[in-house]
């Protein structure tokens, strides 16, 4: 069976010919890990929405899983698992009861529900609370929960819209092992949506970069780096007398960068490479440093360069993002 998704054309009006998303074109390939990227408002939880028949679109077409999501919707929504903003967990139930309660409800026989939802919490780390009701969970543990839940008919495609949102430091890099592991091992197409475009850059075979309801850029994170983002060198003088003289140095290895307000930065393909030399012609300038460091290129410039604000910032005026239903902060 096709795991991929097929794009052509996608977009959705709301009121006032508004459009949240805006003629969408992609293809993600079996078992890749495919994020979409951008800042709240710009159309990726409505994409998803569509994708999983749970929003129909105004124009275009998809394919999850081989079936077209308007007209066969039932068929994908039985291969695929979807973990959305706002996890559909009662808080009176505990893990086990959501796990056997879930897979009844897509069919599992009774002698393989309560080995699946075992299986399961086990990998999510949530065994040892499992008998808890919900209302006493983390945010955390909710959403590895609402993950669990996800994948208990073993989907072929599986949605993660911000999966993230919200956690420490060390739930987040426990969902990225577990989705890294169902894309390499299982063979789990994933689509993700985050606004942390280091989640995307640690995790995606490729990306695409949302703004305003469109695709701006689509490809690897690794070309999209090495195309539109530059590392930097920044230095900070020890003295108020050596800044003349960084400044001067600095200048024949790039154009200026950000810097922080003591320092003084300029961009340079493959910094660390050219350290060696920029730390000879300061020596060779006299040029005393208190500190210097390399800044390596990350998405955030590439979405810069493209979108000319960062992903934290809301494209859309209020009227649009009441309409659009933007992306919750999750508890």
């Amino acid at each position: 069976m096709y795991n991929g998704i097929e794009v052509a054309g996608l977009a959705r009006e709301f009121g006032r010919k508004v459009r949240a998303v805006d003629g969408i074109d992609l293809c993600v390939e079996p078992g890749e890990i495919f994020g979409f990227l951008g800042p709240n408002g710009a159309g990726k939880s409505t994409t998803v929405l569509m994708l999983t028949t749970l929003l129909p679109p105004t124009e275009g077409s998809a394919r999850v899983g081989g079936f077209d999501v308007v007209t066969h919707a039932a068929a994908v929504r039985g291969v695929i698992g979807a973990a959305l903003q706002q996890a559909a967990l009662d808080p009176h139930l505990t893990a086990r009861e959501h796990m056997r309660f879930q897979a009844a409800l897509h069919g599992l026989p009774k002698a393989r529900r309560v080995a699946r939802g075992e299986e399961l919490l086990e990998r999510v780390g949530l065994q040892e609370v499992a008998n808890r009701k919900v209302s006493g969970y983390s945010g955390g543990m909710k959403r590895r929960l609402d993950l669990a839940m996800a994948l208990v008919h073993e989907p072929r495609v599986l949605f993660l819209d911000e999966p993230t949102t919200g956690l420490d430091v060390r739930s987040r890099t426990d969902l990225w092992d577990e989705v890294t592991r169902l894309a390499k091992e299982e063979g789990v197409t994933v689509f993700l949506t985050t606004q942390y475009l280091e989640e995307a850059d640690v995790l995606a075979d490729r990306v695409a970069i949302v703004d305003r309801g469109r695709i701006v850029v689509m490809d690897t994170p690794s070309r999209l780096k090495a195309q539109y983002a530059a590392s930097s060198i920044e230095v900070i003088p020890r003295t108020p007398e050596d800044r003349r003289a960084v400044i001067d140095v600095l200048a024949r290895f790039g154009p200026p960068a950000p810097a922080s307000a003591a320092g003084i930065a300029v961009l340079i393909p493959d910094a660390a490479r050219q350290l060696a030399a920029v730390v000879r012609a300061l020596d060779d300038a006299g040029a005393d440093v208190a500190d210097l460091h390399v800044r390596s290129a990350s998405l955030d410039d590439v979405f810069l360069a493209h979108t000319g604000r960062s992903t934290q910032s809301d494209p859309f005026p209020a009227a649009l993002t009441a309409a659009n239903q933007p992306d919750p902060v999750l508890a």
